[in-house]
């Protein structure tokens, strides 16, 4: 049997991480058995459905590498892949359902629902629809239709039945079906329901396996029995765990970003991602962190999904993002560097010329073992550009006031005016000449040339800042401190 999988988000919103998550799990498995990996919409909330958000969520995808076989934009033999656009297909099965009673119309109001809600709650029962037009007669059905009623189809749940859902991550899971009550497949509008609608689509397109968040296991039940009243085989299901903060609780916007996109925009790199998000929830068999996306899909199985709940710690993102960082190559990096430190405003929107650009690709050199993620290039702009030292703290301070300082700066000074190139190697060297020619130790050198050049005890390696400062701005920032200015100074 060829493994048919599909993500079928709503395109409401960005794609978050969690359904990130679920469409990873999807296409590996796919790859994995050599299946297809199918993208469709469900766009039937018409107020917040957009095509902006359908194609905001696909250009998520390709960015993390998802590819799909069939779907928007790609075709395939059982579409169309939006639902606004199988709206027949609906009719066609709620016609069926309606036809062997199965299921019926239903004319109650909002508000005698309401009345129903608030007196089961009363009682203490969990709220459902105690089937009030279960059994309308067609004279109570034309009466109600004078008066203007427009039904909603509700299915017809069988009463006392065990409905057990063999899941792939969760085992056995068992509902009955008392607790449900007769649920609503299409609005009054016409717009079928997300768990009619699903079950129509995943059948009709050859879905083997439905892998989806645990949040949907309790749409379950309704959808076995819209499986088996309309003789359609059941797929296969594995729920997988809800993502939670570091401090337990479902993720939400206030616990930072949530959406992929967030990531891609504080220049994250999508194999980082992709492998971080992998990880909440699925363990492989070894020690290994680092994992491709193709490393994923010849590790991935279902049997190694945990139903525990996932961790979403940012700091480990932090931790993996970085490796990649130091594993990408300086000019990929400079090239997702560039926006942000155009965003600081270090350069025009135009083509870097040349010295721009190998003076981009040493600051991302200089920088790289520093980030997290590509947006802190800005925190060490003040590095390397401009003429102005930032304030010292005290500590710092305190470094500048030794007996040496002078000295130390003053041969500094004088080999960086008589210097005839600047290059990182060069510098490396003029730092040892000095510690050689003043008999003094390298922190004793190092530190207060580190500090008058930038004002901090720590950073980047201090022959890399030298020379992007480049001799003029070096020069500046030795002259704007009283300890840098020594006889015959700037």
């Amino acid at each position: 049997m060829e493994v048919r999988v599909r993500f079928a988000p709503s395109p409401t919103g960005p794609l978050h991480i969690g359904g990130a998550r679920s469409a990873l799990f999807n296409y590996l498995l796919a790859r994995r058995s050599g299946g297809t990996f199918i993208v469709r919409s469900e766009d039937t909330d018409l107020e917040r459905s957009s095509r902006a958000s359908e194609e905001n969520i696909l250009a998520a995808l390709r960015w993390l590498g998802i590819q799909w076989n069939e779907g928007i934009e790609v075709g395939g033999g059982y579409g169309p892949y939006r639902q606004t656009e199988r709206l027949a297909l609906y009719k066609e099965h709620t016609d069926k359902l309606l036809a062997s009673g199965r299921a019926y119309h239903c004319y109650c109001s909002e508000e005698e629902l309401e009345e129903e809600r608030r007196e089961l709650s009363a009682r203490g029962e969990t709220p459902h629809y105690r089937g009030k037009c279960r059994h309308l007669t067609a004279q109570e059905r034309a009466r109600y239709e004078a008066e203007g009623r427009q039904p909603v189809v509700r299915f017809r749940v069988p009463a006392g039945k065990k409905i057990v859902v063999h899941d792939l991550v969760r085992g056995e899971v068992v509902f009955d079906s008392d607790g449900i009550g007769d649920f609503i497949i299409v609005k009054s509008d016409g717009i079928p329901t997300y768990n009619f609608a699903v079950v129509v689509d995943d059948t009709t397109m050859k879905v083997t396996h439905v892998i989806r968040g645990e949040e949907h296991l309790s749409n379950t039940p309704n959808q076995v029995l819209l499986y088996e009243a309309l003789g359609f085989p059941v797929p296969q299901f594995a729920h997988i765990s809800l993502i939670l903060n570091t401090e337990g609780r479902k993720m939400s916007k206030r616990d930072g970003d949530t959406a992929v996109i967030d990531y891609r925009k504080k220049g994250y790199l999508p194999e980082a991602v992709i492998n971080f998000i992998a990880l909440m929830g699925w363990a492989p068999s070894g020690e290994e962190e680092f994992y491709s996306i193709d490393r994923l899909a010849e590790a991935f199985s279902l049997d190694r999904v945990s139903k525990s709940p996932a961790v979403f710690d940012v700091n480990k993102l932090n931790w993996i993002n970085a490796h990649y960082i130091r594993e990408a190559s300086v000019q990929r990096l400079s090239e997702l560097a560039l926006p942000h430190l155009r965003e600081a405003g270090l350069f025009p929107e135009e083509p870097l010329s040349q010295e721009q650009s190998r003076w981009l690709e040493g600051f991302v050199t200089a920088v790289r073992d520093h980030l997290d993620y590509l947006a802190q290039v800005k925190d060490y702009i003040h590095y390397f550009s401009g003429a102005e030292v930032p304030a010292p703290d005290p500590e710092a301070e305190e470094i500048l006031r030794g007996e040496q300082v002078p000295a130390v700066l003053a041969l500094f000074r004088a080999k960086i005016l008589e210097a005839a190139d600047l290059s990182a190697e060069n510098c490396k060297a003029i730092l040892k000449q000095i510690t050689k020619e003043l008999k003094l130790s390298g922190k004793l050198v190092y530190m207060p040339v580190r500090i008058a050049l930038t004002g901090q005890k720590h950073g980047p390696e201090i022959d890399r800042i030298i020379s992007l400062l480049g001799r003029e701005n070096v020069l500046a920032r030795l002259a704007s401190s009283e300890l840098g200015r020594v006889p015959g100074g700037v």
